[in-house]
């Protein structure tokens, strides 16, 4: 098992997680709640998440040397709610 791979399954799964708790907790939280912390803690720790996923998305294209297509359909995966799961499930598979 390649450890790079396995670290960005791993990353791939915590980014999808914290993007749908900021999206369908924290943020329905601060706006018809007045609840902004959540946003402001989940928020730093999905950047922070988004940050690795990118990072490790791009050691993973240098070392297994993945096209720039399926580089770019992961990465667009890190925009939409729910599909980092599929990045992750599509790594699992190959590990």
């Amino acid at each position: 098992m390649s450890s790079t791979l396995h670290t960005f399954r791993k990353i791939a799964f915590a980014e999808g997680v914290s993007y749908i708790l900021l999206l369908f907790i924290a943020m329905p939280l601060k706006y018809f709640f007045n609840q902004p912390a959540a946003v402001k803690y989940v928020g730093w720790a999905h950047g922070v998440l988004f940050i690795a996923y990118v990072g490790w998305l791009i050691a993973c294209w240098v070392r297994y040397k993945w096209s720039v297509k399926r580089c770019l359909l992961f990465f667009i995966a890190s925009l939409l709610p729910f599909m980092p799961f599929v990045v992750e499930i599509r790594l699992k598979k190959e590990e």
